[in-house]
C-alpha cells in the first residue's frame, strides 16, 4: 500500500526542500544547480513534492527555457529510496510542464549520482561524451543599475592579456594584487590579508590607467572611476560628494575603484588659514580606512607626482603597496611594436631597429608613433605622386568658381576625377599594403617624448625613497 502522495509545491514546503538538500550533500553528492537556484525555481517555475503525512520525503523541480526543459532538482530522503518515488515525481513534473510546449526535457547529474533508475524508467537516455561547462557571471543583475549610476562598467575579460609588454609590472600586479583577491580562501590559509588600496605612480603616459582597468578585467570586477573634477560642482561640495560616492560604492559586492591624478585632492596640507583642498584631503583620509573594512574591493590611486602627496596619505595602514609604473624596457617595447604593426607587414619591418630608437619612449609615445606611421603610409599609397597639402596664407585669395565652389582652374571649369579625390579616379587600391621600416623611423623622429631625462631621473629617485612593493 502506498504511504506517500504527490502534490504541487507550496511555500510551506521550503523547510522540506532544505532538508532534502542537506541529506543529498551529506551523502557526498554535490548538486549541479545551487540551492538558491533550486529555491528560486520552486517558487517561480514548476515543482512537485512527495509527502508522507505532512513531511516532505521527495521533490522534483523543473525549469523551461524556450522549448527546452531542465530538471533542476530531484531528491528523495535516503530511507524512502527504491520505492518508485523518483519515477513518480518525474512523471508528475513532466505532466505539469507539458502545457509549456516543450520539445525536450533534460537533466544534468553529477558523476557521484547513483539513483538513475528514475530517469531511465521515464524514458530518459544517458547521453555519453558530453561535457558540462559553466562560469559565474561577475556582476549580478541587481547591481547593474547602481553601477550605471556610479558611471561604472564591466570591462572586457581579455583586457589583461591585451596589455602589451610591461612584463615585470604585470607580474608584480598579478602576484601582489590579483592572486590574493581572486583566491581569497587560499590566501587566508597562508595568512595573507588581501590588499584593499594601492598607489600606482610614475611619469605621464606609462599606462597607470590601463593597468587599473586591466586589474579589474583580470578579477572580473566592475570598474568605477571617480572623477574629482566632476564632483567639485556638487551641492555638497567635493568632500561631501566623495563621501556619498564611496557610500554608494559600498552597495556593490565587488569593485575596483580608480582615482586618477590623486595629487589634486591629496596634496600636502600646509598654510594658515588652511586651503579649501585641505578639507577634501581630510575627508579622503577618513574614507580610506572605512573602505578598507569592506571585502571584495580595491582602491587604486594613480599619480604622476608622488612627491606632491600628503605624507599621511601614503603611510602604512592606508595603502598596502606603492607601486612604480615606469617606462617600458626593450622587451616591453618589442611587444608593443609587434602589437601595433599590421600583421601583414610585421615580418618585413626591422622591429629591432624600432626598439632601439624608442628607448625612453612611454607606451603612449610608441602608440602615437605607430599610428602616425600607419596614417602617413596610407596617405602615401593612396596619394602617390601628389605633393603634401599646402596651407594657404590668409592673404592669398582662394579662387571661387561660379556657384560658390572653389576651383584652381577658374570659374566654370568642370571638376575632374583628380579634383574629386583618388578614390573617384580609381586610385583606391594601392599596391603596397602597410607601412615600411622607414615610415616608422620617420614617425619616431618626429614624435616628442612625454618623459624628459630629468623626469625619468626623478622617477628613479622616487622608487628608491617611496616605492613599497
Amino acid at each position: 500500500m502506498t504511504t506517500w502522495r504527490i502534490r504541487d509545491f507550496h511555500p510551506s514546503d521550503l523547510d522540506g526542500i532544505l532538508h532534502l538538500w542537506s541529506a543529498m550533500t551529506a551523502s557526498g553528492i554535490e548538486p549541479v544547480y545551487s540551492l538558491s537556484e533550486v529555491l528560486a525555481s520552486c517558487q517561480k517555475d514548476v515543482a512537485v513534492v512527495a509527502l508522507h503525512g505532512d513531511d516532505v520525503v521527495g521533490a522534483a523541480v523543473g525549469r523551461a527555457a524556450h522549448e527546452q526543459g531542465w530538471i533542476v532538482f530531484l531528491a528523495t530522503l535516503p530511507e524512502w529510496r527504491s520505492r518508485g518515488i523518483g519515477t513518480a515525481l518525474l512523471a508528475a513534473l513532466e505532466n505539469r510542464m507539458a502545457p509549456l510546449g516543450l520539445t525536450k526535457l533534460s537533466a544534468l547529474m553529477p558523476d557521484t549520482e547513483t539513483r538513475l533508475e528514475a530517469f531511465l524508467s521515464r524514458g530518459f537516455k544517458d547521453v555519453q561524451n558530453l561535457r558540462f561547462f559553466e562560469r559565474q557571471i561577475p556582476v549580478a543583475r541587481t547591481e547593474l543599475e547602481p553601477l550605471a549610476q556610479l558611471g561604472g562598467r564591466v570591462l572586457p575579460r581579455d583586457l589583461w592579456d591585451r596589455v602589451a609588454g610591461m612584463k615585470r609590472e604585470k607580474q608584480l600586479l598579478e602576484r601582489r594584487l590579483v592572486l590574493p583577491l581572486a583566491e581569497a580562501e587560499l590566501a587566508d590559509e597562508f595568512g595573507v590579508v588581501p590588499p584593499r588600496a594601492v598607489v600606482l605612480f610614475g611619469p605621464p603616459g606609462t599606462g597607470k590607467t590601463t593597468f587599473a582597468k586591466a586589474i579589474a578585467s583580470r578579477l572580473e570586477w566592475p570598474f568605477v572611476e571617480v572623477f574629482p573634477s566632476r564632483l567639485a560642482g556638487d551641492a555638497e561640495g567635493l568632500a561631501g560628494a566623495l563621501r556619498r560616492t564611496f557610500t554608494e560604492i559600498a552597495e556593490l559586492e565587488h569593485a575596483v575603484v580608480f582615482l586618477d591624478e590623486v595629487e589634486e585632492i591629496a596634496s600636502h596640507r600646509a598654510g594658515d588659514p588652511p586651503s579649501p583642498n585641505q578639507g577634501v584631503t581630510n575627508e579622503l583620509l577618513k574614507i580610506i580606512p572605512a573602505f578598507r573594512e569592506q571585502p571584495g574591493r580595491l582602491l587604486v590611486c594613480a599619480t604622476n607626482f608622488i612627491r606632491a602627496l600628503d605624507s599621511a596619505f601614503l603611510r602604512h595602514g592606508r595603502f598596502d603597496y606603492v607601486i612604480p609604473i615606469g617606462l617600458p624596457d626593450a622587451e616591453a617595447r618589442r611587444s608593443m611594436w609587434e602589437r601595433f604593426i599590421p600583421e601583414a607587414v610585421v615580418a618585413e619591418v626591422d622591429v629591432d631597429r624600432l626598439v632601439g630608437l624608442t628607448e625612453g619612449f612611454s607606451p603612449a609615445d610608441i602608440e602615437f608613433a605607430a599610428r602616425s606611421a600607419s596614417q602617413r603610409a596610407l596617405e602615401k599609397a593612396v596619394y602617390a605622386g601628389e605633393s603634401e597639402p599646402r596651407s594657404v596664407p590668409e592673404s592669398e585669395p582662394v579662387p571661387v568658381a561660379a556657384g560658390g565652389a572653389s576651383s584652381s582652374a577658374g570659374a566654370g571649369t568642370e571638376p575632374t576625377a583628380h579634383d574629386a579625390g583618388p578614390l573617384a579616379a580609381g586610385a583606391g587600391a594601392p599596391a603596397r599594403r602597410g607601412p615600411t621600416t622607414q615610415d616608422y623611423v620617420d614617425a619616431i623622429g618626429e614624435t616628442k617624448t612625454t618623459v624628459s631625462d630629468e623626469v625619468a631621473a626623478a622617477f628613479l629617485e622616487d622608487i628608491e625613497e617611496l616605492a613599497r612593493v
